[in-house]
């Protein structure tokens, strides 16, 4: 959940509500259509209890998206893209990277990301990696990818192929696939990886998604399909970004039992981030994990906003949308040196043993997202 300017639905994407049906899934909780049950897995594992791991543990790969749409980003579209290449160069440095194009722009892809970086042909809309990528749990050392059924964030932008991803993708590495009985996004859920799900109300018990479920209902499907023991709800806040306010930018683990929130911003107390950041720690501060401990909860500074290199209405400065990667975390780097001094430390304390690698993200920032946005661990033994 991000502390940006004013506030209003994206501009650079409210544009495109009216195209978000055109060729797209329907909105809502999915039905199970022909191969998108629970069979398109082995059927042992539809039994089994799965388990989604942490951020932290060792990934096979990283998955990342190159953005395709010009009707999307408008002038910024060359820019996000530099963006993206250099957060793909800087993660390649510590483990295999994939990023999906389109066909017709692998070429550009892989010029701008370098040799060090896997540029697969594949349909994307957006770079949005973290949401339209599936999630992974395992079950006996066997990974699966959950397909959350992304429509768009609740039908806000054309996803025509982004919809289609999940399938797509599990298909190309030979994952087995899980469809989930809800839909979701991989921002919207943050694990400890020992069975204690956070997840915002706002981006998920919402009928843009998952009309007419109840919170218990929701639940109850969360936990059977990756494994969780405990979920914890912050309110989170409806309708001011696109993602509903997706929790990987308002709170994260670092450690089973201690996590890292946003911190209120002292200029601007009074407006629904801040609110819904003090709502989150009055959560956290009363609620227990899955082990039934009490959680740390320790604040991350906040950028002056008098001292961003970046701008417009929609800027992310958060830095709790940092990615945990093989050796090293990589965090957004604003412009205000004595905050992102302040997050360096503070993550370099929490992770101890990786490298703590800034990232400047302004472009990709300016448009509502992240490091951790534009990123989608795979589980796994580092790819050869």
């Amino acid at each position: 959940m991000p502390h940006r300017l004013p506030r209003h639905l994206p501009p650079r994407r409210s544009a495109l509500r009216a195209l978000a049906g055109l060729g797209a899934v329907a909105l809502g909780a999915p039905a199970c259509g022909p191969g998108d049950s629970d069979s398109d897995t082995d059927r042992d594992t539809a039994v089994r209890a799965p388990r989604m791991g942490a951020e932290w543990e060792r990934h096979a790969r990283t998955f990342m998206a190159w953005p395709a749409l010009r009707s999307v980003w408008g002038g910024a579209l060359h820019a996000v893209r530099e963006d993206i290449a250099r957060v793909a160069r800087a993660v390649a440095e510590y483990e295999h990277v994939v990023l999906l194009a389109r066909p017709g722009q692998v070429a550009a892809a892989q010029r701008a990301c370098g040799r060090g970086v896997e540029v697969v042909p594949l349909a994307v809309d957006d770079l949005w990696a973290r949401d339209t990528v599936p999630v992974f749990v395992t079950d006996g050392g066997k990974v699966t990818g959950v397909d959350l059924n992304f429509n768009g964030w609740g039908g806000k932008q054309e996803h025509t192929n982004d919809a289609r991803v999940g399938r797509a993708l599990l298909a190309e590495y030979g994952i087995p696939r899980r469809k989930a009985p809800l839909v979701a996004e991989g921002g919207s859920l943050e694990t400890d990886g020992e069975g204690t799900l956070l997840v915002t109300e706002s981006s998920v018990v919402n009928d843009n998604r998952n009309p007419g479920r109840s919170r218990d209902r929701i639940e109850a499907e969360l936990k059977r399909t990756l494994g969780m023991k405990k979920v914890v709800w912050p309110a989170g806040v409806r309708g001011q970004d696109i993602t509903d306010a997706h929790v990987d930018s308002l709170v994260r683990f670092t450690a089973p039992g201690v996590v890292l929130l946003d911190k209120a911003h002292p200029d601007t107390p009074a407006d629904v981030w801040s609110r819904a950041a003090g709502q989150a720690k009055a959560v956290l501060s009363e609620a227990t994990d899955a082990r039934g401990k009490p959680f740390e909860v320790v604040d991350l500074p906040q950028p002056d906003l008098s001292e961003i290199t970046g701008e417009g209405d929609d800027f992310v400065s958060t830095y709790t949308n940092f990615y945990v990667a093989n050796g090293a975390v990589f965090l957004p780097e604003f412009g205000d040196r004595k905050a992102d001094g302040r997050a360096r430390g503070i993550l370099r304390e929490h992770f101890p043993g990786r490298d703590v690698v800034p990232v400047r993200i302004d472009a990709i920032a300016s448009g509502g997202g992240g490091i951790h946005c534009s990123t989608h661990d795979q589980p796994g033994d580092p790819a050869a």
